[in-house]
């Protein structure tokens, strides 16, 4: 395909990067670290760190993973907490002691983190102890050997530490009842002598993170992202944005969770490279309290999906904060809808740049261009080093405005999926990753994605596979069949919906919901559930999704 988008990149936007521009991350955060020693680095709940604290304390943690866990190269590590301080000092010194990182969702269920954890071969855990009672429970069928605890309020330091941690264990009582072998105290971690670390020798096709996807199949993936992946990433993200963000010198929101690979990639580390200023924001769905905290920061930029800026937008106070320092905001995860992001422009005089990403490409693929004059209801362009095609279903590739699957290649596609040969062969061939993925693109080079081959469903940025609910609402007795779609729903995009035979008639759609709610994330749970007498199948017997779309 001829790469008709060059020609409108703004200028000063480079067509290649430097995939190896660092030997691995480590080298990137070596060099963050100490050109930005004096400058904050992350804020939450009131206390911040800077670069140099940040550096001597994942220090810390990778000395104690090395020294004490004696883990290293090859070694699973999987974190599991909200936006909190700890959370990316877990992340970095993992990192930094040679360790791959899989990150966790917190909200997972007990089915869920046996099944990460398991998968992963995951051997130590960093976790917030509102959370270890689902894994006590998840514990026996898994090999994980250390348990590392931490509370909410470790990193705050003296009085208020102890007060934070005494309000939140019995007072708000968010910290449920629990039972854990021999758990390490965050604290004692952190009291690990820096200076016993040693810098592993880790190269570019070393494993940075397993970061899981649900997937056809029906189970959540590893995605294999490599230092290289990363790296070469975080170099297209500077491609399309050294012309708009400034060393030392930003403060980025960061409400989205950092176990996600857009905050991850686009918060997380892409900020840590321009020496910026994290905001982490532990509970962004308080939003009256969300924008009290965006009231304290002269905030230059902010990332979040849809339903984050909409929500934002109908909160009373919004509209009268201070945006006069804001020049970047980014909308990914999911399609940002054109009365949210005009809307958006007018109230913040922030254009609301739309990108595309997926977690198999470290996320960037697509990103609009920061001269963009507002919404165009593309995803943008692919970004610097990128190929795309789209192909059509007899395998050619698609002429311009003609729609098929999105095809993408370069220096950001994973290297597979972990311990998944199979299912890595189905979507990757020749270095190009299928994304699965409807999409078009005009005279330009702008593409736009139509529709969604694979039958995934999107809330509020997160991907939720109809395979994990069907199983999920099978496993009920009750059940004789069961298909799940995503509809339209105005704050979260899409929302689930099932479709159910039953085989006991007296089967409720609040049995059905209740049984979800103890196996599935909040965001998973089914809003609606319709009965059938019967599902539309083909002649082979397989449940017509789109028929029940349709």
């Amino acid at each position: 395909m001829e790469k008709i988008w060059l020609k409108r990149y703004p200028e000063g936007m480079p067509e290649t990067i430097d995939p190896e521009h660092y030997n691995s991350l480590l080298e990137m955060f070596d060099k963050s670290f100490t050109e930005f020693a004096s400058l904050p680095a992350y804020t939450n709940m009131g206390k911040t760190l800077t670069y140099q604290q940040v550096d001597e304390a994942t220090k810390s943690v990778a000395s104690y993973i090395q020294n004490d866990l004696k883990l290293g190269k090859g070694d699973k590590v999987a974190v599991m907490m909200p936006n909190l301080l700890q959370t990316p000092i877990s992340i970095l010194g993992i990192l930094r002691a040679g360790c791959t990182v899989v990150n966790v969702n917190p909200l997972y269920t007990v089915r869920e983190l046996e099944h990460q954890l398991n998968d992963s071969e995951t051997k130590a855990i960093f976790i917030l102890a509102n959370f270890a009672q689902t894994l006590q429970k998840a514990l026996p069928k898994t090999s994980v050997k250390h348990i590392v605890l931490t509370e909410i309020g470790d990193m705050m330091g003296g009085f208020k530490k102890y007060l934070v941690n005494f309000v939140v264990k019995h007072i708000k009582k968010m910290v449920p009842e629990f039972s854990l072998p021999k758990t390490i105290p965050f604290k004692d971690v952190m009291a690990a002598n820096p200076d016993s670390y040693k810098v592993p020798d880790v190269a570019l096709t070393d494993l940075a993170f397993l970061q899981y996807t649900g997937g056809t199949t029906g189970v959540s993936k590893g995605a294999m992202l490599t230092h290289g992946n990363m790296v070469g990433n975080l170099e297209q993200v500077s491609g399309c944005l050294d012309k708009v963000l400034d060393n030392g010198k930003e403060v980025v929101i960061t409400a989205l969770p950092l176990y996600h690979i857009f905050a991850l990639t686009a918060n997380c580390l892409t900020f840590m490279k321009y020496g910026g200023h994290n905001i982490l924001i532990t509970n962004p769905r308080d939003m009256p309290g969300f924008v009290k905290e965006l009231a304290k920061h002269n905030f230059t930029a902010i990332t979040g999906v849809n339903t984050l800026f909409n929500g934002l937008l109908n909160t009373p106070g919004f509209s009268e904060l201070d945006f006069s320092n804001l020049k970047m905001s980014l909308g990914g995860g999911m399609a940002v809808q054109r009365p949210v992001a005009e809307k958006w422009q007018k109230v913040t005089s922030s254009k609301l740049m739309e990108g595309y990403g997926l977690t198999e490409c470290a996320p960037l693929v697509t990103i609009c261009p920061w001269d963009l004059g507002g919404y165009n209801g593309s995803i943008g362009l692919p970004a610097p080093s990128t190929e795309l095609k789209i192909v059509l279903e007899n395998g050619q590739e698609a002429g311009k405005g003609e729609s098929g699957e999105l095809l993408v290649k370069g220096p950001q596609v994973m290297a597979g999926y972990y311990n998944r040969p199979d299912a890595t062969a189905e979507c990757l061939k020749d270095g190009w990753f299928a994304t699965g993925d409807i999409a078009t693109y005009d005279d330009e080079g702008f593409f736009y994605i139509v529709d969604r081959k694979k039958d995934m469903i999107i809330v509020s940025g997160f991907n939720v596979f109809p395979n994990e609910i069907e199983e999920v609402v099978a496993m009920h007795d009750g059940v004789l069949e069961v298909a799940a779609i995503g509809i339209p729903h105005d704050v979260s995009g899409e929302q689930v919906k099932v479709f159910v035979v039953k085989k006991d008639p007296s089967l409720t759609e609040k049995d059905i919901i209740s049984h979800c709610r103890d196996n599935l994330t909040n965001y998973k749970v089914p809003k609606l559930v319709e009965f059938r007498e019967e599902l539309p199948k083909t002649n082979v017997g397989k449940i017509l999704r789109r028929a029940l779309k349709e």
